[in-house]
Formats: C-alpha cells, sequence, structure tokens
C-alpha cells in the first residue's frame, strides 16, 4: 500500500512540474504568434497575396490554439475535487479536439478563397509579401522550437501541428513570392496556399480522431480487453478467470481500466491483486487500475458463457 501511495505522489509531482514547463512554452509562442500575425495581415492585405493572408489565417487560430492549450495545461494541473474525481486532465484533449476542427475549417476557407483566385488571377507584390514571409518563417521556427519540448501530450502536439502548419505557410508564401518576382506569374500564390492545406488537413484529422477517440472513452491503443484477460491469466499466478474488462483514458498518456479477477480455490488474494496491478502497470502502462477479487463465480455475470475467456 505505502510503495503503491509513494509512486501515485512521485508521478503527481513529475506531471506537475512538466505541467509548469508547458505552460511558459505555450505562453512565450501564443505571444511572439499572436504579436507578428497583426503584422502579417497587414502585409497580406497591402500586397494582396492569399498566401500571406492564409498564413495570418493560420497564425490566427494559432493564437486562438495556444491560447486553449495553455488553459488547458493550467486545468490539467489542478487535483481531482468532488465534482472531478479524476482531475481536469481531460481539458487537455478538449483542447486538443477543438484545435483539430478549427484547424479542418481554415484548410476549407483557403481552399474556397484560393480556388477563386485561380479562376480570377489577382495582382500581387512581390517584394514586400517575400521580406514579410520570411520573417514569419523565422517567428514560426522558434515558436516550433518552443512546442516541440512539451510534445508528450496531445495537447501540445496539437499546438506544435497549428505552428508546424505555419512553417510550411510561410515557406510556400516564400516560394510563391519569388515566382511572381521571377516570371510574374501570381497565380502561384493560390496554388501553393491549397498545397499547404492539404498538407495541414492530414495531420489535423489525425488529432480529431485521437481525441474524439479518447472523449468517447475508446480503449487505448494496444488495450484489448480480451488481451488483459489472457495475459493475467498467463502471467498471474492464481489467477483463473478475467472479465468485465473496461480500459479507457483520462488523457493522452493517462490509462484507467476495471476488471474483475477470479481466483483458483487457496490463492492468496492479497498477493494476486498485488500481481495484476504491477503487471497492468508493466505490460500496458495502466496505472490505476480497480480489481474486483472474487473467490467464486462472478456475482454479476448474468452471460456467464459470453464473457468467459
Amino acid at each position: 500500500m505505502t510503495a503503491d501511495h509513494h509512486s501515485h505522489n512521485h508521478s503527481h509531482s513529475h506531471s506537475h512540474s512538466h505541467g509548469m514547463g508547458n505552460e511558459k512554452r505555450v505562453m512565450f509562442a501564443m505571444w511572439l504568434t499572436g504579436g507578428f500575425m497583426v503584422l502579417e495581415a497587414v502585409g497580406g492585405i497591402v500586397s494582396g497575396s492569399l498566401a500571406l493572408l492564409a498564413d495570418a489565417g493560420h497564425m490566427l487560430t494559432d493564437t486562438g490554439a495556444l491560447m486553449l492549450a495553455f488553459v488547458a495545461t493550467k486545468l490539467a494541473r489542478r487535483p481531482a475535487d468532488e465534482a472531478r474525481s479524476y482531475g481536469y486532465a481531460r481539458a487537455e484533449i478538449l483542447a486538443a479536439f477543438a484545435n483539430g476542427i478549427v484547424m479542418i475549417g481554415v484548410v476549407a476557407w483557403i481552399v474556397v478563397e484560393a480556388a477563386g483566385r485561380i479562376m480570377e488571377p489577382a495582382p500581387v507584390m512581390g517584394v514586400p509579401m517575400l521580406v514579410i514571409a520570411a520573417a514569419g518563417l523565422l517567428v514560426n521556427i522558434v515558436a516550433f522550437k518552443l512546442l516541440h519540448g512539451g510534445e508528450d501530450s496531445l495537447n501540445m502536439r496539437g499546438a506544435a501541428l497549428h505552428v508546424m502548419g505555419d512553417m510550411l505557410g510561410s515557406v510556400a508564401a516564400i516560394a510563391a513570392a519569388l515566382i511572381i518576382m521571377g516570371t510574374g506569374y501570381t497565380i502561384a500564390d493560390p496554388i501553393l496556399s491549397v498545397l499547404v492545406a492539404l498538407l495541414i488537413l492530414k495531420s489535423a484529422i489525425g488529432i480529431t480522431k485521437e481525441s474524439a477517440h479518447i472523449l468517447m472513452e475508446g480503449t487505448p491503443e494496444g488495450v484489448k480487453g480480451e488481451t488483459i484477460a489472457e495475459d493475467l491469466m498467463g502471467n498471474v499466478p492464481g489467477v483463473c478467470n478475467v472479465h468485465h474488462v473496461h480500459a479507457w483514458s483520462l488523457g493522452s498518456a493517462n490509462a484507467v481500466a476495471t476488471l474483475h479477477a477470479q481466483l483458483t480455490p487457496g490463492t492468496d488474494s492479497h498477493a494476486a491483486l498485488g500481481g495484476i496491478k504491477a503487471r497492468l502497470s508493466e505490460k500496458f502502462g495502466i496505472g490505476h487500475a480497480t480489481v474486483q477479487i472474487e473467490d467464486e463465480a462472478c456475482p454479476d455475470h448474468v452471460h456467464e458463457g459470453e464473457h468467459r475467456h
């Protein structure tokens, strides 16, 4: 009991300090991105560049995304209370889900806007576009470096994804500016905008799906009920039947499980319980498990045949 309690405290203080690091990274990136976004939007309007405006649009959603990530990281550190017995770990997943949805919307806007520009090319000033795009790339590289160190959470990955999209946007704007300056083909501007939009779309869909899976209490990757049951029966002495296995995630790296374990007569239930918890932690990364130990057939096992492994 004391060993378990000690490890719980250790992991809590570790995540606490880690969260503080993430918080600062997100805050710096947020101010940096938000500040430059205004300059880029003005530059896009003055030069007539959709690639710059698209990148400023990214930066606007980035600033919002980073603000969400900042609030979520702060919330996730709050301890459990009476109303939230599992704490606030899900705040990060909600933020990641919102970020993914917003990015998909931005991609749609860029594609629609670019289609109009391809059909009716608009004049674009190459030199101011190049200068602002190059400065934007530098800002994005700094912001990405800040966020990349905290990529262990889905929320931080969502925030870093936004900034990575911006980096691609700046690169595309630089390429478009160079093509326009060299050849006068202003159509390069909307074409490259669409290319960037499609690159971002793939990642945005990935983050949205992953966060939606967690929000829907989906089983963590590689943690199937049947696999857990078979593994415990094969590796923990005295466990003859495992059923009613449920596993889900509180956050991006925070798996939880509940299960019933039937023991063979004469098995030390305390030792079996310790063995089950240790195995779940080592093999499946499940740090918090609620285990119901049974000496006889399960009392609420109505469809016994169906669940027995």
